[in-house]
Formats: structure tokens, C-alpha cells, sequence
């Protein structure tokens, strides 16, 4: 095997077995900082030795006992140095700073990304701190890297990060008593992660790829640990779905493509077909009782198995939409609603709609957007045009803004 092959290999193995091996160590020792700190230098150590020396046997082994090593290390030091501080003559280290010998410490499962994912979105963390956290623990990014997904200062993401860390502190390890009751939160984080990568909410690129990918691949680890939960298969259905268009959604030059206009020979049949077994298998087993990440799925599935877009079932998809919104009666459901409403009975009845949604600030440059497509179908191109302008003048995205000032220009007299 080639060099570069074997460097990709050890690096997906390093990434798949960072978030255990992080879990394994804070189940067993606590302290996430320091325990963070030694899987990075083991992450560390196996990058320079594996591409030469090849992938031990059991590479999650030999990174929790590298890791533990460091960390016992880290923390002898740290008591030694506090004990010289209060003047104490001998060293004798708690039981819990002691490594197990080799070959005595359980081999973590998966569980323990779970747990760790439960961990990073405890509920006293605002939204950006478990997005934040969970990128960093979970995800095995830097924190540069997520700066730049998010497009803050590396300095500002470091604190946010620190926030958070604080903020668990002391927090017991392992899956929580009302897990079923925070799994919400936890498919919520991974579900704003990706939709932050399939569309940016601001910057020059439309998608970034990354962090959709990181979301999908946290899913499946989820998925795999829950293959019962319903909507967990919903979510990781619904995100294959979507990023099955990732393709055909940017033009040559990065520009946006929307739905209708899209090659649908570039979208990924594989992801397709995968998210479509999915919701289906999810949908027959919660016999009418589906959640909000099922429906969805649902309605995605629709689109993706559509020939073409005058061929999309949009009754079928207007009813779907009709449950989500008496489920989840925020506004992007209902933005979503309206569209589907004027596909099946015109423009005008979806502008009335809109009309109920005047106001809703989270919905931000999108309602003006949708309104200047109907508007634009019903034949007001005055109207369109004021609309997509001030539609392009509240998003952060530049491929949203070219892609809305073009549609506003083709209206003009």
C-alpha cells in the first residue's frame, strides 16, 4: 500500500476512534480538559507512528492506553506540584489518577461516543456552546477549524469552547437517567450542524461540505447506538436526503442552483436509496405516530424520487406538511407549508400564507425570498422585484445575494 493511502487510512481510523477513546478516558478519570489534552498528543503519536510502523491490531486500544498513560502523567504532575505548593513531604496519588494495568482496562464501546455526545449538549449549554463542543469532542475538529466553518475568530471559538468545558465540569460521566429526555437536544445539535454545512449562514461558499459530512457521520454513530429510535433513523435519513443534492446545487462558478433548475443525474443515487429505506422502515414501524425528523425525511424522500420537478407529488407533500406543522407549528414549517399550499392551489393562496407569517423574525431573508417567488408566478414582477432586493439585503450568504439580485434583475422593466 502506498504511503498516501496508508496516511488516509490511519487518519479515518484516528477520527472514527478519537470520540471513544476521549469517552473512555473521562468515564474513567474525569477531568475533560486534561483527558482532552492527552488523546491529542496519542492522536498525535499514532499520526507519526502508524503510516510507518502499520495499524496495531486494535488501534482503539492502543490510543486509550497511550492516552491514559499521558494523562496519569499529567495529572502525578500536577499533585506532585501542588503538594510541593502546600509544602507536603510524599506524593501518594488518589486511586482515580492510577492507570489500569495493560490489558485490565475494558475496551470501550461506542457507548461512549453516545454518552460524550450527551455530555457536550448538557441542557444549562446555550445552542452555539453544545454545537461548539460537540464539534471538538465528538467531532475531532481543531479549533481553528470550526472557527472557520463558523467564521469567527479562532480566539473567539476557543472561548466559547473553554465556556462550555466550565460549564460541564463535575457533570457525571455515562449516559444520564432521562437520556430519552435530552436525546432531543442531541439530535437538534447534530441537525443545526448540518444544515449550518448544507447551507452557510453567511461567507462567500454556498455549502460547506465538512460539516455536513461531520453531522451524517455523527448520526450513523448515533444510529448504530439507537437502531430502534425512530427518529434518529428520521434525522439520519432526512441528512442523507438533502446532501444527495449537494452536487447539483452550485453552478460552475459556485452560484445557486435551486431545486427545480437541478440536474437531477448529478444528485446521489446511493444516499438516495439509503435515506429512502430508511424513513420508509421508520415510518412503517411508528404506524401514524411519526416525529418531526421522520416527516421530514418523508417529504425529502418525495422530492428525491421524483423524475423531474414538474413531476413532484406536491399534494402528497402538502399533506405530509400539514401533520409536521399541527407536530411543530414553528415558522420555518409553515414558511415550508406556504410554498407547498401554492404549488397545489396557485401563488395567491400561498401568498396568503405568508401573510400570517409577517413578522417572524427567525425567518429572516427567507420570507421575502419565498414571497418574491410567488409573487413573481403570480405575475406581480414589481412586486417580486422589491421583494427578492430585500431579500438580498438581509442574508450574510454572497451566493444568496448574487443568486436573489439576478432574479430581481430579470424582472426589471
Amino acid at each position: 500500500m502506498s504511503r498516501p493511502s496508508r496516511t488516509t487510512e490511519v487518519e479515518d481510523l484516528l477520527r472514527l476512534h478519537a470520540p471513544q477513546v476521549l469517552g473512555a478516558l473521562v468515564r474513567r478519570y474525569g477531568h475533560f480538559d486534561a483527558a482532552e489534552d492527552a488523546v491529542q498528543e496519542a492522536l498525535l503519536a499514532a499520526a507519526g507512528q502508524w503510516p510507518g510502523t502499520g495499524v496495531p491490531d486494535n488501534p482503539r486500544g492502543w490510543l486509550i492506553k497511550v492516552a491514559s498513560r499521558r494523562l496519569t502523567d499529567a495529572l502525578r504532575s500536577e499533585e506532585a506540584r501542588r503538594l510541593r505548593e502546600e509544602k507536603v513531604a510524599a506524593l501518594t496519588p488518589r486511586d482515580a489518577f492510577v492507570a489500569p494495568p495493560p490489558g485490565a482496562a475494558r475496551a470501550p464501546s461506542e457507548d461512549d461516543t453516545l454518552s460524550l455526545l450527551f455530555l457536550c449538549c448538557h441542557p444549562e449549554l446555550t445552542p452555539s456552546g453544545q454545537i461548539a463542543l460537540t464539534l471538538r469532542a465528538v467531532g475531532g475538529l481543531t479549533t481553528g477549524e470550526i472557527a472557520r466553518a463558523y467564521l469567527v475568530p479562532e480566539a473567539t471559538m476557543a472561548q466559547r469552547i473553554s465556556r462550555a468545558k466550565q460549564r460541564v465540569r463535575g457533570t457525571a460521566f455515562g449516559r444520564p437517567e432521562d437520556w430519552e429526555e435530552r436525546l432531543p437536544a442531541v439530535l437538534h445539535t447534530l441537525y443545526l450542524i448540518f444544515n449550518e454545512g448544507y447551507t452557510a449562514t453567511s461567507g462567500a461558499a454556498l455549502q460547506r461540505a465538512e460539516l455536513a459530512g461531520e453531522a451524517i457521520r455523527l448520526t450513523r454513530s448515533v444510529h448504530r447506538l439507537l437502531p430502534e429510535d425512530r427518529e434518529v433513523a428520521g434525522l439520519l435519513a432526512l441528512m442523507l436526503l438533502t446532501d444527495a443534492r449537494r452536487l447539483a446545487r452550485t453552478g460552475p462558478h459556485g452560484e445557486l442552483v435551486p431545486l427545480d433548475e437541478q440536474d437531477r443525474g448529478l444528485w446521489d443515487k446511493a444516499a438516495v436509496e439509503e435515506g429512502v429505506a430508511l424513513v420508509t422502515e421508520a415510518l412503517s414501524v411508528s404506524r401514524g405516530r411519526a416525529g418531526p425528523y421522520q416527516l421530514r425525511a418523508a417529504i425529502a424522500a418525495v422530492h428525491d424520487e421524483s423524475p423531474s420537478a414538474d413531476a413532484t407529488d406536491w399534494r402528497e407533500i402538502l399533506g405530509l406538511y400539514d401533520i409536521l406543522v399541527r407536530r411543530v407549528p414553528g415558522p420555518v414549517e409553515r414558511l415550508n407549508r406556504a410554498v407547498a399550499v401554492a404549488m397545489v392551489h396557485g401563488p395567491r393562496a400561498g401568498l396568503s400564507e405568508l401573510d400570517l407569517l409577517e413578522g417572524e423574525s427567525a425567518l429572516g431573508h427567507r420570507l421575502d425570498a419565498v414571497r418574491g417567488h410567488l409573487l413573481e408566478r403570480a405575475g406581480d414582477a414589481a412586486g417580486a422585484r422589491a421583494a427578492y432586493e430585500s431579500a438580498a439585503g438581509k442574508t450574510l450568504s454572497l451566493p444568496e445575494q448574487r443568486y436573489l439580485h439576478a432574479r430581481a434583475a430579470r424582472l426589471r422593466p
